[in-house]
Parts: structure tokens; sequence; C-alpha cells
């Protein structure tokens, strides 16, 4: 029998909250950025991304552009900090016992997320998921440039940057095999691709789509 493929995407789905969102408000705390004006344009984006018309390429620049100078240990230090201050108060005990119990069947567990890989990789550990799948950042000299490498994990490119991994490993997984959980209308294009879709704590949109397509709903936040 093949292996069943379970995909989740991360912010307010594992997360009780967005984690791109926490980074901004986190620079702010830390001072390395003009608090009106960064929490402005970050509330903005946040906005565009719920009504699906976020420039991530955009955004990404905005929301790494106070580091880009950093070194790989500064920037280390700084995310283990982001991570005990902004990214803890988001876990929750039902996004674990999830993930644990397919696990525990033998699933293949996939964190796919439109958040950048230097927020969300060691998020994805903390999960201890077999893979993560997030918008890759282009680093030179051991630096980050800013720039998104490839195709971003975003809405249509999510299922392009998976069904890429798919077929570059031969694992044996399929989409005709999978179970997905999230949140965000922006992820219809792959909820529409798996076998198994499952919203969780839905944005109005996808509330109303996953109920007139009778997709299983589920409450991981409260």
């Amino acid at each position: 029998m093949l292996q069943r493929l379970a995909l989740f995407d991360l912010d307010n789905t594992l997360l009780a909250g967005d984690s791109d969102h926490a980074w901004g408000e986190f620079l702010i705390s830390k001072n390395l950025v003009n608090q009106t004006v960064h929490r402005e344009k970050n509330n903005q984006f946040y906005q565009d991304y719920l009504k699906g018309r976020l420039d991530i390429h955009d955004y990404v620049k905005f929301s790494l552009r106070p580091i880009l100078s950093y070194t790989e240990e500064k920037r280390r230090l700084l995310h283990e900090e982001f991570m005990q201050k902004a990214v803890k108060p988001l876990l929750t005990d039902k996004a674990f016992e999830l993930v644990a119990k397919h696990q525990k069947n033998g699933d293949y567990t996939l964190i796919i997320t439109a958040t950048n890989t230097f927020i969300t990789a060691p998020i994805a550990k903390l999960f201890k998921v077999d893979q993560l799948l997030a918008t890759d950042i282009e680093i030179i000299d051991n630096k980050l440039s800013g720039r998104i490498v490839g195709v971003p994990c975003y809405q249509e490119g999510k299922v392009l940057k998976l069904k890429r991994w798919l077929s570059d490993n031969t694992t044996g997984l399929s989409l005709d095999n999978c179970v997905f959980y999230t949140d965000s209308i922006n992820d219809l294009p792959l909820l529409e691709q798996v076998s198994t879709p499952i919203a969780v704590n839905p944005d109005p949109q996808l509330l109303k789509i996953s109920t007139e397509n009778g997709w299983k709903i589920q409450n991981l936040h409260g």
C-alpha cells in the first residue's frame, strides 16, 4: 500500500496566528524598524494576503530588508529570540497532536507554506515533519539578498512547487492519496488537487467553499 501524504499549511493552520506578520511585530519590538511606518506596511501586506492579492516578492523584500546585512550567526540568534517571544505563543497542543497522529499512522508529513524558509525552517523542526516546502530566499556570501529563488510557494505556485518536488523524489507519494489541512482561500488551487481537503479554522471565503463542497472543517485553535 502506498504511503499517504499529509500536507499542512503553517500560518493560521498549525500555528494559531501568522508567523510572517509576527516577524514584523517582532522587528518593531526590537527597535530594528520605524514602528509607525513598518506596522502600517506590515498590516497592509497582511490584508493583501487575506484578500488573495499579495505581491509576495515585494513582501519578502520588505520583511527581510532590516536583516540583509546580518551574518548567518546573527540571524540565527535573532531567530531564536523570535521563536521564544513570537512563535511560542502561537503553538497549540491540538496542532502537535494532529501531526503526531499522522506520523503514528505512517504518513509522510510535509509542511507547505508561502512564508519564507528563514522564518519557517526552525518552526518546521518543532513539528518534526519529514519535509518543508516554503518560499526559498537567495543567499549570497552567506547573507540574505531579499530575493525569492524559483517559484514562490504561494497560490498556484504552491501546487507547482509540490508537483516538482514529487516528481524529483521517487517516494511513491501522490496527490491521489493525500490530505491537506489549511485555513486560507489562497490554498484553493492545492485543495482542489488533493484527495482529502480539510479546512482548518477557515477564513470566510474558504468556509463558504468548504461548506458548499462538503469538505471537512476542523478547529485546531479553540
